[in-house]
C-alpha cells in the first residue's frame, strides 16, 4: 500500500469508498494517470467516465482560468451568468425537438435524476414511474429511489417498479430477449400498473453499471411506442454512456427514439461537477425554487462545460470514439479467442464491457476472478473498474481522447492479467479490503 493511499485511511471517511485496489495519484494528462509512487498509470476508467477528455485538457484548463480571472458569481440561483446562458443554448441545440425547452443545471446525475424524478411526478400529476432492473441512476435518496442496481443501499420509491432490462447473452439471443422484456412490460400494464397512473420511464441507451448491456434491435423503439400511446414521459439517462461515449454525441441515437427529457452529468464537466438536465419547459418550468442547491449553475464548472461540448465538436471526437472504440472492441474480441474466462464481449463506441464466466456454457458468473483481473491489471500499469449485478464485467470507459495505441497496449496489459489469474498467479488475499461493488 501506498504512503499516500495509507494517509487517506487515516484522515478520509470511507462511506464514498468504491475501492478495487490501493491506487492513489498525484497528477495525471491526457490518458495516464501518475501515481504517487511514480508509476504511470494508463486509465481506461476516467474516473467512471467524467474525466471525457482525459486529464489536464488544456480547453479545459484555459476555461477554467478564464471564468475564474473574471468570475461571474459562484451560482444561478439569484443571478443569470453567462457561462450557464450559453451552456444552455448550446444543450438545447443537441436534444430532440421534444425536448428543446429548458435547461436545469446540478452537481452530479444524481441530484439530475433525483430532480426530474420528482419533478415529473409534480408536474403530471401521475405517482408511478418505470425503471430498469440493474439501473444506477445516483447515490443520493432520491436516485437511489428509483434506481434498481442490487449494490445499493437505498430504499425504492412507493411508486418505483422494476422492469428486466433486455439481456442478448443471458437470453441466448437478441431477439429472445426483446420479446421477454417487451412481454414484461405489456403484463404490468395490463394488471398491477395502470398506464395512466405512470409519469415517466427512465431509461439507459445503455446500461452501464447493470453491466455495459446493448438493447436489441428496436427494443427502445417499441418501449417509445408504449409510452406515447399512454403519455408516458422518457428520461434518458446519458450520464455514463452520453456525451459521444458510444459513437454518437446521445446514445439513444442508437435506438432510433427522441426522448422527452435527457440527463447528462459526469463527462459534462470533463471533470469538475457538474450536471444538466434538458425537457420540455411545461415540466421544466413546474415550480420556481423547486430543486437548488447553493452552488448549481457555477458559471466556472458551466465553462468547463461548454469548453467540453466544443472540444468534442471541434475535435471530431464522436467518430473518433467510434474508430477507436471498434479497434479496442477488435483487441478484446480477440483476447475472447485465448481466455476461456472471457464469456462475452459487447458495447458501442468507448462505452464497452468483458463478462468474465466460470464455464462459458452455463455463463456462471466469475466474480472473484473479475476483481484480481482489475487489481493485477493495476498491478500492471492498467486503471479499470468492474461493474454488473454479478460484479463480473470489465468496464470500459476511457477518455474520448484515447488514441489506437494506446487502446491496442491497454489490452495487451488486459491479456496478461487475464492469464494471471487463469494460471493462479494472483494472491486472492489481495482483495482483503477491496470489496469493490
Amino acid at each position: 500500500m501506498s504512503g499516500l493511499y495509507a494517509r487517506e485511511s487515516r484522515s478520509v471517511s470511507k462511506m464514498a469508498h468504491l475501492r478495487f485496489f490501493p491506487q492513489a495519484v498525484v497528477g495525471g494528462s491526457g490518458a495516464y494517470l501518475t501515481g504517487d509512487d511514480g508509476r504511470t498509470l494508463l486509465d481506461f476508467a476516467a474516473s467512471w467516465g467524467a474525466a471525457s477528455l482525459g486529464h489536464a485538457h488544456p480547453a479545459i484548463r484555459e476555461a477554467v482560468n478564464r471564468a475564474l480571472s473574471d468570475q461571474a458569481g459562484a451560482s444561478y440561483l439569484s443571478t443569470a451568468n453567462e457561462p450557464c446562458v450559453l451552456l444552455a443554448e448550446k444543450l438545447l441545440s443537441l436534444v430532440p425537438e421534444r425536448a428543446r425547452g429548458r435547461v436545469w443545471f446540478g452537481h452530479s446525475g444524481s441530484d439530475a435524476n433525483e430532480t426530474v424524478a420528482r419533478m415529473v411526478v409534480a408536474a403530471t400529476g401521475r405517482p408511478r414511474i418505470l425503471a430498469f432492473e440493474g439501473a444506477y441512476h445516483g447515490g443520493t435518496v432520491g436516485s437511489m429511489a428509483i434506481s434498481g442496481h442490487p449494490a445499493q443501499q437505498g430504499t425504492r420509491a412507493a411508486g418505483l417498479t422494476l422492469v428486466p432490462y433486455p439481456n442478448s447473452y443471458a437470453a441466448g439471443s437478441p431477439e429472445a430477449a426483446k420479446d421477454a422484456a417487451l412481454a414484461d412490460i405489456e403484463k404490468l400494464f395490463a394488471t398491477e400498473v395502470p398506464p395512466q397512473e405512470v409519469a415517466a420511464f427512465f431509461i439507459e441507451p445503455i446500461q452501464s453499471d447493470g453491466g455495459m448491456l446493448v438493447p436489441p434491435d428496436g427494443f427502445f423503439q417499441a418501449v417509445e411506442a408504449l409510452c406515447r400511446k399512454h403519455g408516458i414521459l422518457i428520461v434518458s439517462d446519458e450520464v455514463k454512456v452520453g456525451l459521444g461515449r458510444s459513437g454518437r454525441f446521445n446514445a439513444f441515437e442508437h435506438c432510433g427514439i427522441e426522448p422527452d427529457i435527457v440527463v447528462f452529468g459526469k463527462g459534462l464537466g470533463g471533470g469538475l461537477p457538474i450536471s444538466a438536465v434538458v425537457g420540455p419547459e411545461a415540466i421544466m418550468n413546474h415550480a420556481v425554487a423547486f430543486s437548488l442547491q447553493t452552488v448549481h449553475g457555477n458559471p466556472v464548472c458551466a465553462a468547463a462545460a461548454l469548453a467540453v461540448l466544443q472540444t468534442i465538436e471541434h475535435d471530431h471526437l464522436v467518430t473518433h470514439a467510434e474508430r477507436t472504440g471498434a479497434m479496442l472492441r477488435e483487441a478484446l474480441d480477440r483476447l475472447s479467442t485465448r481466455h476461456p474466462l472471457i464469456g462475452n464481449v459487447r458495447g458501442r463506441g468507448l462505452a464497452l464491457g468483458v463478462e468474465l464466466v466460470t464455464d462459458r456454457a452455463s455463463r456462471e458468473p466469475a466474480a472473484r476472478q473479475t476483481a484480481l483481473t482489475v487489481y493485477r491489471a493495476f498491478q500492471l500499469g492498467l486503471v479499470l473498474y468492474y461493474v454488473g449485478i454479478n460484479s463480473n464485467v470489465l468496464e470500459f470507459t476511457p477518455a474520448l481522447i484515447l488514441t489506437e495505441s494506446q487502446a491496442l497496449e491497454g489490452a495487451a496489459i488486459l491479456d496478461e492479467a487475464l492469464a494471471d489469474v487463469a494460471g493462479g498467479r494472483v494472491d486472492e488475499r489481495l482483495l482483503v479490503d477491496f470489496a469493490g461493488w
